[in-house]
């Protein structure tokens, strides 16, 4: 998710979202489905913030 679609997120569900985390991991849309390169830095990303690197 990009910066962007958490604005789109939150200015369709803030009630929803209301403190829950939303984390931005900064990968651009542009990868086809399972591109290893994606799952690559997806695994990076979500395990860092997950605390299990």
């Amino acid at each position: 998710m990009e910066e962007k679609h958490k604005s789109r997120l939150l200015a369709e569900y803030r009630r929803v979202l209301e403190n829950k985390p939303v984390h931005v991991l900064d990968i651009p849309d542009e990868y086809k489905y399972m591109d290893a390169e994606l799952v690559g830095l997806l695994q990076q990303s979500v395990g860092a913030i997950l605390g299990i690197e």
